[in-house]
């Protein structure tokens, strides 16, 4: 009620972390999530990111965080991928000052993630959160190779997908010169994009267009410990069946690529990663019991390697 938790027992989400409250600072901590990400035969790691001097309203800033944590992945063969956040001023010059940016300073780096396209170039691949708060014809100025400063054809070309929220964003991606859309939600039935029922349909449009689809999956939701009024949108992970469904659902469509929100957005409850039970005076978070703290990884791991398998099928 007054908006305020005191850690180290009382901290922003319903669930609490193996490793208790930490710093992604922490390279011990950096460590342990790349081995827990490696563990879920997760390939790929996609960061929120916003440019030098914007920030989350946390005082510590992403930017300078990516070289550690590119370290930090290589050492475990991870790659990582960006996920620009909608920061101040967001518009197509400013993400165009982005991207040359983002491939200039790490574009070489071992762990820095490039998308074999059917073309067969390797390029970088950019998710736009709340892409739809700029509108197509400002993008399109970026993403089509007419554009009036396009990124097509030139050094910082690159995979660009866009968040689709509701059904009519569809037609805008495509105006807007973008590659594919994401669907991001890890609650089903928040919106048109996020409910599973929907993939189907947005996959016909996508191979009709040209575009990649990336449904995304989550294991649950619960953002009450920092939204106590939002208790309409929590999912219950139902002992991991949530989850399944949610991957069921996104193999169905046969898509290129599969994301997963999250893998430690512990205020949001749609972590992957390893919680423990805990109980204090004044609060019982959720846990994963009866199962292992380790309990999504291990489903993450077992439906990639199914996701693997159907892959060389479909290709067949």
């Amino acid at each position: 009620p007054r908006g305020r938790h005191r850690p180290p027992d009382d901290i922003g989400s319903s669930f609490y972390p193996a490793l208790g409250p930490y710093s992604s600072r922490d390279p011990a901590v950096l460590a342990e999530h790349m081995g827990q990400l490696r563990a879920a035969a997760i390939g790929v790691l996609v960061l929120s990111w916003y440019p030098p001097g914007q920030g989350d309203d946390a005082e510590e800033l992403s930017d300078s965080l990516v070289p550690t944590i590119l370290d930090a992945a290589h050492s475990q063969a991870l790659q990582v991928a960006f996920h620009i956040q909608p920061y101040k001023g967001r518009d197509d010059h400013t993400v165009h000052e982005n991207i040359k940016y983002i491939m200039d300073k790490y574009g070489s780096h071992a762990a820095f993630y490039k998308y074999k396209t059917s073309t067969g170039r390797s390029l970088p691949l950019f998710y736009i959160y709340d892409s739809y708060l700029t509108p197509a014809e400002s993008w399109a100025n970026l993403l089509t190779p007419s554009g009036s400063h396009s990124l097509r054809n030139t050094a910082y070309d690159a995979v660009f997908i866009a968040l689709l929220v509701e059904e009519g964003h569809k037609n805008d991606i495509l105006s807007a010169g973008y590659d594919g859309m994401y669907t991001y939600f890890a609650s089903n039935g928040f919106s048109f994009g996020s409910s599973h029922q929907n993939w189907k349909a947005i996959k016909t449009f996508c191979d009709a267009n040209n575009l990649m689809f990336i449904p995304s999956v989550g294991p649950g939701y619960i953002d009450t410990s920092i939204r106590p009024w939002n208790n309409h949108n929590t999912r219950n992970r139902v002992n991991g069946k949530y989850y399944e469904t949610a991957l069921q659902a996104a193999l169905t469509v046969r898509p290129e690529i599969v994301s997963i929100t999250s893998f430690n957005e512990w205020h949001e409850g749609t972590q992957i990663e390893k919680a423990v039970p805990k109980k204090t005076p004044t609060r019982l978070y959720l846990d994963y019991l009866p199962h292992q703290p380790s309990m999504y990884l291990e489903l993450t791991r077992k439906w990639a390697e199914h996701f693997s398998k159907e892959k060389e099928q479909w290709l067949m």
